[in-house]
Parts: structure tokens; C-alpha cells; sequence
């Protein structure tokens, strides 16, 4: 409670600000997602309740984020098996047992398992999460509404939509699409402060009500003379292209049904949310402990516990799956906020609005909550995604997108496999031995300077967890020496992690040194790129790559 007497008032204003943003974002991920709209603020509202009070971050903001979009709706249509409503029962049992599961998670401390994941594999399956996102939310924004199912066919019917879309609402979706690419350019000050996704669910409450879209309509368009009937169009506007709530908040509350627990189909839905959720949630935490201005750290293994208690206790009564969300968090974080309690904050006017103001809610446009799902998965899976794998080096831009590929034709959690399988051959390729894939040689040791941690071998994303573990128990205040002098190969997540480790330690005091990089060939010229000790050549005088 000191932290809430000493912040509140700063606290306060950024949970109202932060609120603003996630209101319209917790309906458009809900409705992508195939659950009812007010799915998405009970999470927010279980997030801001009861995992900012018991979570291990101080800055993130909780609730549903674009990122699971795809393995829900995934998991209501496939469970579901045509009766929509059933399905969105049987995926609240999923996230019920994922949130057991990162309970679990958390309880025996696995959150350093999110090193496991190299960077290009985590990046390439927010990509792939990026453009299923575009696929689907493109048409509704454009007002068609093809029968697709893989994100495949979607991305294939993205033209015949652009061709038959619906006038009116393809001019309140390219509003708000604008306002979001827009409104970045004005900076964050003055007017620019105002949060983008007000401005579009704003613009689109405007536009819907002069079209009068809460009335059926039935029009005709004519793009050519009238004989030719093959140029025109007939649109039909109703309420189905509005936003939905309850009356009564109690109304919302929808429970879990188990019975598809003994499926394949279920369990994949389950790991899919477990992986993807538990992954998302500690690389966000570890981002915005790099933007507070305190330099605090977050305890990882207790957030996902208190996440994986958030996510049991929505699915239990009709919410979607939480995670620590990064466009969130990180205008919290800018917005001045010192503490958990402006999550808690944030919860609390999102729980205030739904129930004091529900009758506004049913007039927001869907094209205006599909313009910012659009734009979320622009910013997974935006050109500088690519430009910036491509500068770490090219192996991370082929992981990249084999990762993309496998996830778009197959599905999340074979199209990770396929990304992990294809770096374990590539290091395989780059000549590292079978035995040294999975276990690292080294040495800690202590002498009268500190210590000295001496690698031999490939240091690589699959066998560096040992390390990290026995280097998360060394004093702080001392001096450490990584020397890679003896090591053949050290690759990017390898170097991410030593380097933030570094800047960890020292910022806490103590003093971290790395030595022997002088003899290795970088993979690239970005300073975490992978590298490959140098052998040298006594009779041309010079040094070449093993």
C-alpha cells in the first residue's frame, strides 16, 4: 500500500489514459478473436484486479492482446465445429488449463525459458501473427465478408474484398486506418497526446450514426450505365456491422465447458496459449523494464504466476487470455506511471464504463475496431520487422521467415517447431557437434579480480540454460569476465543475452567484462550478430573463419 499513498495521483491519471486506449482495443480483439465483445474487458478488468496485485512487474499493463487473435478464433472454429457459441465455451476450458499451466510455469521458476526462443523465431511468429490479423480484419474493415478459413484463402480473397467493398464502411474503416498512421507524426505533445484509438472509434460513432447504421438499409450501387447489371452493387447495412454488449454486466459471465478435454484438438489450443501467452508475457516484462526510468527489475517467474491465476480465473467466467501487453504498457509507462496500481487503476475505469455507459458502446462501428487490429498487426509485422532481422545478419532473416512460412501454412505451434528445427540445422550446418547442441562447455572461476567465465565449444540458444541459471546466482557488486576466447561459435541469442546481462550488472554496481570477441568474424555489422572464431593462418600471416 505505499507504493498506492505515495503515486496515486500520477498512478490514477495514466490508468485513465491507458484506459482510453485499451477500451476499444479489448472489443476489436474479442470480436477477432470470436468471443463477444465484453470478453476482452473482463480480462482487462481481472488484469487490473487481480494481477497487478499479486504479479512481479511494476509498469505492464494486462489484458488481451492481438497476438492470441489467431489461436482463439482458431480454437472456436475448430472446437466449435460450425456452433460458434459452443465453440467459445470449450475455449474458455483451454484457457483455463493454460493458465494451470503457467501457474506452473512460474512456480518452478521457468521464466528463463524464454531465452530457449531465439530472437529471429519470436520475432518471425509475431509476424506470422501480424499478417493473419491483416488478413482477416482487412475485410471487415472493407465491409465483405468472404468465407475463408486458413489464413492462406484470406490473404487470397484480400482482392476480390477491395473490389466488392461497401462504400460507407470502407470510409469509416479508412478513417480510422489513417488516424492510426497519422497520428504517430504529431508527436506526443499537445493534441498529439490525445490517444489515436479514441479518435477512431470517435470518427467511426460519428460516421455510424450519419449513415445510420443501427437501421437496416438495402441500396444499390452503380458503377456503370444501368444495363450492365454485372456494375452494380447491392449493399446491405445493419446492425451486425456495430459493436454488442450486454444490458447487465452479469450478463456477460459465460462458463467453461470441459467436455473436449479428451481431444486433440483442445490440447492443441491449450499449448498454443500456454507457449504464446507465457513467451509474450515475460518478453514485454523484460522490454518495458528497459523503459522505466527506475531501472527496475521485474520478477518473471512471479508475473507468469500471477498471469497464469489471471487467465484461470477469466476462462472460469467468460474472458479471454491476458498477457502483459506491450502498446499498453508502454504508454504507461510514458505516461508517467510509477507503479501496479495504475493497471489496478485502469481495470477500474474499464469495469466503471461498461457498466455506467453501455448504450454507447453499441454504436462503435466494427471497421473502426478492425482499423486499429489492422494497424496492430501492421506494427508485428511492419517492413522495419524485416529491415531489422536483416541487419543482425542473414541467417536471422532465413529464420525469419521459414518461421512466417510454417506458422501461415500450417499452424502456430508446427510453424515454431519448423523454426527451431531449421536454426538446430543450420548450426549443425555451421559444424557444431551433435553432443554440444543441447550442452555447453564451460567454466566459473572465482579468482582475487572475480569471476572468470570461460566458454568452450558453440555457445548457442539451445544450451546456454545452464549457464544462465548458475549466472543468476553470482554476487552482485563483483567484477565478471566472459571470455569466449576458447569458444568456435557464439550466436545472436547468445550475445543478446551477455549483453544484457552486462548492462544489468552494471547498473547494479558491479563490473562485466567480455573478452577474446577481437578473434571472431561477425555475421553481420549490427553488434549482437552471431560470430565464428577465427583460425589462424601462420603461412598467410592472417586470420580466417574456422
Amino acid at each position: 500500500m505505499t507504493d498506492l499513498a505515495e503515486n496515486w495521483r500520477t498512478d490514477v491519471v495514466s490508468g485513465f489514459l491507458v484506459f482510453l486506449i485499451a477500451l476499444p482495443l479489448c472489443f476489436g480483439i474479442a470480436m477477432a478473436s470470436g468471443f463477444p465483445p465484453m470478453a476482452g474487458i473482463l480480462s482487462a478488468v481481472i488484469g487490473g484486479f487481480v494481477v497487478s496485485r499479486i504479479g512481479g512487474a511494476r509498469l505492464t499493463i494486462t489484458g488481451p492482446a492481438a497476438g492470441l487473435i489467431t489461436v482463439l478464433f482458431t480454437a472456436v472454429h475448430t472446437l466449435g465445429e460450425g456452433d460458434l457459441f459452443a465453440g467459445y465455451r470449450y475455449t474458455l476450458a483451454a484457457i483455463v488449463v493454460a493458465g494451470i499451466l503457467q501457474f506452473l510455469l512460474g512456480v518452478f521458476r521457468a521464466g528463463r525459458l524464454a531465452t530457449f526462443f531465439p530472437a529471429a523465431i519470436a520475432h518471425g511468429t509475431l509476424a506470422a501473427i501480424g499478417i493473419m490479423i491483416i488478413a482477416r480484419q482487412i475485410h471487415i474493415l472493407v465491409g465483405a465478408g468472404p468465407a475463408v478459413e486458413t489464413p492462406v484463402q484470406s490473404l487470397a480473397h484480400i482482392p476480390q474484398s477491395l473490389l466488392h467493398y461497401n462504400p460507407e464502411i470502407f470510409l469509416i474503416g479508412g478513417i480510422g486506418l489513417l488516424i492510426m498512421f497519422a497520428w504517430p507524426l504529431l508527436g506526443n505533445k499537445g493534441f498529439g497526446r490525445v490517444p489515436a484509438p479514441i479518435l477512431v472509434v470517435l470518427s467511426g460513432f460519428i460516421l455510424g450514426r450519419a449513415f445510420d447504421l443501427n437501421q437496416a438499409e438495402l441500396y444499390l450501387l452503380s458503377e456503370g450505365p444501368e444495363n450492365e447489371a454485372w456494375h452494380r452493387h447491392v449493399f446491405v447495412n445493419t446492425p451486425q456491422f456495430l459493436a454488442d454488449i450486454p444490458d447487465s454486466f452479469l450478463d456477460s459471465l459465460v462458463f467453461a465447458d470441459f467436455s473436449k478435454i479428451g481431444t486433440l484438438a483442445f490440447w492443441n489450443a491449450v499449448l498454443s496459449l500456454w507457449l504464446i501467452g507465457s513467451l509474450e508475457t515475460l518478453l514485454v516484462a523484460s522490454a518495458v523494464d528497459r523503459l522505466d526510468p527506475e531501472h527496475r527489475r521485474s520478477d518473471l517467474d512471479r508475473d507468469l504466476t500471477a498471469i497464469g491465476v489471471g487467465n484461470t480465473l477469466s476462462g472460469l467466467i467468460g474472458g479471454m487470455p491476458m498477457i502483459a501487453e506491450i502498446v499498453r504498457s508502454s504508454a504507461n509507462v510514458g505516461y508517467g506511471a510509477r507503479s501496479s496500481w495504475s493497471n489496478f487503476f485502469h481495470g477500474l475505469f474499464l469495469l466503471l464504463f461498461v457498466a455506467l455507459f453501455p448504450r454507447l458502446i453499441r454504436d462503435i462501428p466494427l471497421a473502426s475496431l478492425a482499423a486499429l487490429l489492422v494497424y496492430a498487426g501492421y506494427r508485428l509485422a511492419s517492413p522495419k520487422a524485416f529491415a531489422k532481422t536483416l541487419d543482425i545478419g542473414f541467417e536471422q532473416l532465413a529464420l525469419f521467415i521459414i518461421t512466417i512460412v510454417g506458422i501461415l501454412t500450417t499452424d502456430l505451434l508446427i510453424g515454431v517447431a519448423i523454426g527451431i528445427a531449421a536454426k538446430l540445422l543450420i548450426h549443425r550446418w555451421q559444424g557444431v557437434k551433435l553432443g554440444n547442441l543441447f550442452q555447453l562447455s564451460y567454466r566459473i572461476m572465482r579468482d582475487t579480480n572475480g569471476f572468470r567465465i570461460k566458454l568452450n565449444g558453440a555457445a548457442i540458444f539451445s544450451n546456454f540454460l545452464a549457464l544462465k541459471d548458475e549466472l543468476a546466482e553470482l554476487p552482485a557488486g563483483e567484477t565478471i569476465v566472459f571470455d569466449l576466447t576458447y569458444a568456435s561459435l557464439v550466436d545472436h541469442t547468445v550475445m543478446e543475452f551477455i549483453e544484457h546481462f552486462r548492462h544489468d550488472y552494471i547498473a547494479a554496481g558491479g563490473r562485466c567484462e567480455v573478452h577474446g570477441l577481437e578473434r571472431y568474424d561477425a555475421y553481420s555489422d549490427h553488434p549482437l550478430a552471431a560470430r565464428r572464431r577465427k583460425l589462424f593462418n601462420w603461412r598467410a600471416g592472417r586470420g580466417e573463419s574456422v
